[in-house]
């Protein structure tokens, strides 16, 4: 059998097995595993105490940031759901208020909420301001505590600091630490508080974080998010070299 044409079905086979490794993977990458991968070390509340650390400004893009500390503030617990403010559907971070010092927003859970195993039947998902919950039934509404979950909005200006926060995914034990603050961008007006309760709801209910250090203390998935990279840069290529192939083996059989 000619060589192009054993190429030509390798790359059929590559594109098809790298398709599906494509689909399992990005299926698969932000399942919430089970308590137990935890280890039982997620149930500490966050620590919020009072601080010394005067206002101060940060830079992100071309924008300057007033940044006024509220409370020092460490959290520990497990990522359920996030939005990325440069996602294109978010117009609001970059194009309207000129932030970008908010990368990123995680909703994080914590305590009983985790232990418990509730938040294997509770559907979560971030939008540009908060973090929504799903139950099936009334039942599982009454397991899950309001107070052990929150959604933060984190401010980082290293480069270290804000890669460590856009490698977090669902799934993933995460700590951080900094302060509670409230900011704002003296150049358009734009300001942003912080809740400094667990226990409020509704508009002004998110934490606003400027992250000082911030690492995932267990990756979750870690077998099919490698599937789903491997398969992003494999399909494309696979594809490229499989429909190259078929427009030029026609033409060498009907040479021979």
């Amino acid at each position: 059998m000619p060589l192009l044409i054993l190429l030509e079905r390798l790359f059929k086979w590559l594109l098809l097995a790298s398709l599906i490794g494509l689909g399992l993977g990005y299926w698969q990458r932000d399942t919430l595993p089970d308590p137990g991968f935890y280890a039982g070390d997620s149930e500490q509340a966050p620590r919020q105490t009072k601080t010394r650390r005067q206002p101060f400004t940060a830079h992100a893009g071309d924008q300057t940031y007033r940044i006024t500390p509220l409370f020092d503030y460490e959290l520990r617990g497990v990522v359920v759901s996030q939005h990325h403010s440069d996602d294109w559907k978010d117009i609001y971070h970059h194009q309207d208020w000129q932030d970008f010092l908010n990368i990123k927003d995680i909703c994080v859970i914590w305590g009983d909420n985790v232990s418990s195993a509730v938040y294997q039947d509770l559907e979560f998902n971030n939008t540009t301001w908060t973090c929504w919950v799903y139950w099936p039934d009334g039942s599982t509404r009454r397991r899950f505590k309001d107070e052990q979950l929150s959604n933060n909005h984190l401010l980082a200006d290293r480069p270290a600091v804000q890669q460590a926060i856009l490698q977090a995914r669902p799934g993933d034990q995460v700590q951080l630490r900094g302060v509670l603050a409230s900011y704002a961008n003296p150049g358009n007006g734009f300001q942003r508080g912080s809740s400094t309760s667990r226990s409020d709801r509704g508009n002004g209910a998110c934490e606003t974080i400027y992250v000082d250090d911030f690492r995932i203390v267990r990756t979750a998935n870690s077998g099919w998010r490698k599937l789903y990279a491997l398969c992003l840069w494999l399909a494309p290529l696979s594809a490229l070299g499989f429909f190259g192939l078929m427009m030029i083996t026609p033409v060498r059989r009907g040479l021979r």
